[in-house]
């Protein structure tokens, strides 16, 4: 299943050779084609901008035209921004990525072309191409670089690739949600935090604030060890709770514990 080239029309920078080198290691394309690169080949500056993709570096052939490098191809996409006075069909990134693929995958081989850093590709090079690729850019700052353009559909052939488009490389832990038994043991546990620090006042409101509390907590789907890192949370504040829970000097508190103490008739009061 051979990948498509990536075909270069006289690139003028080395270091802009270098960093479409880099792009297309990232997503697994190697073949790089030059046609009559500014500045000769080889060039130093693109082997150091390339950040180690040196068998892409290695590996880029040299042609003095077009014609040579597109020669032995069944298909070439020409990338463009500007709209273009011909009969060639238009295609998105994505499409172009699936024909790619789809052409790879029957064995033939592809090419896609990238013009000059300056202003791109002629109406005549373009016409060797069998299909021009565009992007969905701003209408009013379409330029990239060349090595954003090859980036993005570097990328849009190894998505082609994939079982399903949108994998990624790794994923996240498979977490199971909680089951109810460890939801309510939880709230168990922490209506009783709240309750020795106070935070039910005043106690005709607590049904509705444990009812606010377990609103909040029942919400998100909590996983299991999501609810063991919270009742450990709230083992170690049970541990190191003072010996007077912490609200007993509120007002509130306090005229309570003073009635309390009146009835019982060791209050200060006199009957």
């Amino acid at each position: 299943m051979p990948p498509p080239a990536v075909i270069l029309v006289e690139p003028q920078l080395g270091e802009n050779i270098g960093m479409v080198a880099r792009a297309m290691a990232n997503f697994g394309l190697a073949e790089l084609r030059l046609v009559k690169p500014r500045d000769g080949w080889p060039n130093e500056s693109a082997r150091a901008t390339a950040s180690r993709a040196d068998h892409v570096i290695d590996g880029a052939v040299v042609f003095e035209t077009l014609q040579d490098a597109v020669a032995d191809l069944v298909y070439v996409g020409a990338t463009t921004a500007r709209p273009r006075d011909n009969f060639k069909p238009v295609v998105g990134p994505v499409e172009a990525g699936r024909g790619l693929r789809a052409r790879s995958r029957a064995g033939q081989k592809t090419g896609l072309l990238f013009g000059r850093e300056r202003f791109g590709l002629f109406n005549e090079e373009i016409g060797l191409a069998d299909e021009i690729v565009t992007f969905p850019v701003n209408a009013e700052f379409s330029s990239l670089n060349i090595a954003q353009a090859v980036l993005l559909m570097s990328y849009e052939w190894m998505k082609s690739g994939l079982e399903h488009e949108t994998d990624t490389a790794f994923a996240g832990p498979d977490l199971t949600p909680a089951d109810k038994r460890h939801i309510h043991g939880f709230l168990g546990h922490l209506e009783q935090a709240l309750d020795t620090r106070g935070y039910f006042r005043p106690a005709e409101k607590k049904p509705k604030m444990l009812d606010n509390v377990r609103a909040v907590f029942t919400r998100p789907g909590f996983t299991e060890p999501e609810v063991k890192v919270l009742r450990g949370v709230l083992a170690s504040l049970d541990y190191f709770s003072p010996k007077e829970p912490r609200g007993a000097g509120y007002p509130d508190r306090k005229r309570d514990a003073d009635e309390a103490a009146r009835r019982s008739g060791n209050g200060n009061d006199i009957d």
